[in-house]
């Protein structure tokens, strides 16, 4: 099969979930004997107004000029390359996330043999950071998958609860996986560099962005002050800088408390295996792809009580508090700290639990089984999931 892939910035992945997965599973797919074509964009890899072509672990990788607009980055791509990839007869051309499915219509009207695909990673719309017209238009992208994909794909239950109680549609359940971190030395300048003691910091990780709630666990951190911990904050802005800013004031160079920016490769891994818990306070999910990592590495993790939290830690996987609710997430907070013991059992069902349900190679074999059934390959979809 010929597969063009719209909606991920680009190739090899750095910040953004969408980026990892699409690393983690169309390489795989290439392995299989498929032709991948990923679009993404010169912006991505610092061109803005270039137009690159080149290989990444086989996939080969079309970026293309980007307009450096808060928004519409994204949108301006995405309807360029839905252009370009109904020309070139792909077979399916799988659109990633809300906003890009904005013009699954493209390839519907120009290309009738292609099928198109729609991943739905999360209610993007719903994101504090976009303002009214950008939330809007990618609203309307929700509601485009919605009628024009000939198959959409969920990476939660939550989320195909949502399309088939909003719009009665179907889709298929293929989850996300960890991914897979270098082998990092404990005793590394990572530790040194922020005066951390590992087993004995909370580690938050991802996008400092505001649905994600990092000034709440910072807040509940500041009540509690549990006495030899600190709180290590990992990750880039996304269009927030104005948050972040406002959240190293409320911190006001609290030494307990360290912002790291983006790490990669050893220092990443360092952060991750470290960490005596792992906290992720958002207010709004696909699935998250660094509780799934902390859950593998074996950290025991702490998640605001949301569908998509709830279906990975329960039964005694992890533990949870209520959304938005500093009182309750400090009482947690406390728990945790004073229960190593109960919490590190909890640690060992969650990788169990991971190792189990959370596969790059399942999830490669699902999503060519939906290919195989779009294209008529019935044979491919026989243990399609629904």
């Amino acid at each position: 099969m010929k597969i063009a892939v719209i909606g991920s910035k680009g190739l090899p992945p750095r910040q953004g979930g969408i980026e990892h997965h699409c690393a983690e599973i169309y390489p795989r797919i290439v392995e299989r004997g498929h032709q991948v074509v990923v679009f993404g964009r010169s912006s991505y890899s610092d061109r803005s107004y270039r137009c690159r072509r080149y290989l990444y672990q086989g996939v080969r990788v079309v970026s293309l000029p980007s307009i450096p607009l808060r928004g519409f980055d994204a949108l301006c791509n995405s309807a360029l390359a839905a252009l370009l990839a109904s020309f070139q007869g792909f077979d399916i051309i799988h659109f990633h996330a809300l906003g890009p499915s904005l013009f699954t219509w493209i390839p519907r009207l120009i290309s009738p043999g292609a099928r198109v695909v729609v991943t739905c990673h999360g209610l993007d719309w719903q994101r504090s950071k976009w303002g009214k017209l950008p939330s809007r238009l990618i609203h309307l992208g929700e509601k485009a998958a919605v009628r024009f994909a000939h198959a959409i794909g969920v990476v939660s239950q939550d989320l195909q609860r949502y399309l088939l109680t909003t719009y009665g549609r179907d889709s298929v359940y293929i989850s996300n996986a960890p991914a897979s971190y270098v082998t990092a030395d404990t005793s590394s300048e990572f530790y040194r560099a922020y005066g951390l003691e590992p087993k004995r910091y909370l580690l938050f990780l991802g996008r400092i962005v505001p649905e994600k709630c990092p000034d709440l666990l910072i807040r509940a951190f500041q009540q509690l002050r549990p006495e030899g911990w600190k709180l290590v904050l990992v990750g880039g802005t996304s269009d927030t800088s104005s948050y972040i800013h406002g959240l190293k004031q409320l911190v006001a160079n609290d030494p307990a408390i360290q912002f790291t920016g983006e790490l990669h490769g050893e220092q990443l891994a360092d952060a991750m295996r470290g960490a005596g818990l792992f906290v992720l306070p958002s207010e709004l999910e696909g699935l998250p792809l660094a509780l799934l990592e902390a859950m593998f590495e074996g950290v025991p993790a702490l998640a605001s009580d949301i569908p998509v939290h709830r279906q990975l830690l329960e039964d005694g996987r992890g533990l949870l508090f209520q959304v938005g609710n500093v009182d309750n997430c400090v009482s947690a907070l406390k728990w945790a700290t004073q229960n190593p013991d109960v919490l590190a059992y909890m640690a060992t069902q969650a990788q169990a639990y991971v190792q189990s349900h959370h596969s790059w190679e399942q999830i490669t074999t699902d999503w060519l089984q939906v290919y195989g059934h779009l294209v008529g390959q019935p044979a491919l979809a026989s243990t399609l999931k629904s």
